[in-house]
């Protein structure tokens, strides 16, 4: 079995476009938010196209179904899956996270821009809606067992891809591929029933985009969920990988 990545991200956090970029590789396969049908067929939450993305992703509202096949590897040399931690649900068995052949990761986005990214999207988010609880309770499980998982900021990726991704390369005990810093426009086949909803932008994409501060101000209540998230995020921060 080759390596597995378990990329753990929060919403309106450039989990595509580094979608994009390892799938742009020679030697990797990607899976597209598994847990997103489980998620979104427990919650009956009223996303954009529901109804057809539980149609056309029937077998994985089965999260037993789920959690093997993200233990069982691909074909290919590095399989790498790209999860939303708040589909993470409460009730959810989380022994399969504990396999040995994943290495869990993180893709952090400040809160300030992540919530009035996503509050633009979602005005009714709360604090469960950005990851972070869920992020900081799959590291620290991570944690537990000895293990120093990778954390990557994606203020970080934006400003230097190729420095940042080389490190999480490096981390992965993978070399880093040029191709990873741009790929073709465009649909791919591993897209989620969802992309055509959510993924405008980066099917317009041909690499990462130059980071800029998103502008905005946060309202009384947003500025709440800003104060709950702020501990989260630094205390995943410090983990980042820097050099």
């Amino acid at each position: 079995m080759g390596l597995i990545i378990s990329m753990w991200s929060g919403p309106r956090n450039i989990s595509t476009a580094l979608m994009r970029a390892w799938e742009n590789r020679s030697d990797t396969e990607v899976w597209d938010e598994p847990l997103y049908p489980c998620y979104l067929s427990r919650t009956m939450l009223d996303h954009p196209g529901r109804d057809h993305v539980l149609s056309a992703h029937a077998d994985e509202v089965d999260y037993d179904f789920v959690a093997r096949r993200l233990v069982s590897g691909s074909a290919s040399s590095v399989f790498y899956q790209k999860h939303m931690a708040h589909h993470l649900l409460d009730g959810m068995n989380r022994e399969w996270m504990d396999d040995p052949a994943i290495v869990h990761c993180f893709l952090l986005r400040e809160p300030r821009e992540m919530i009035l990214s996503l509050h633009a999207r979602y005005p009714a988010m709360e604090l469960e809606d950005t990851g972070l609880p869920q992020q900081l309770e799959i590291f620290s499980r991570v944690r537990e067992r000895g293990i120093a998982p990778p954390v990557v900021d994606a203020r970080d990726v934006l400003e230097d891809p190729e420095r940042t991704l080389g490190l999480l390369c490096e981390a992965l005990g993978v070399p880093f591929e040029d191709s990873m810093l741009s790929w073709p426009a465009g649909p791919r086949d591993s897209d989620g029933a969802w992309a055509d909803f959510w993924y405008d932008s980066v099917r317009q994409s041909t690499g990462f985009e130059p980071w800029r501060a998103r502008d905005g101000e946060l309202s009384p209540r947003l500025l709440k969920v800003y104060e709950q998230c702020r501990p989260l995020y630094d205390e995943l921060h410090q983990y980042r990988l820097k050099r």
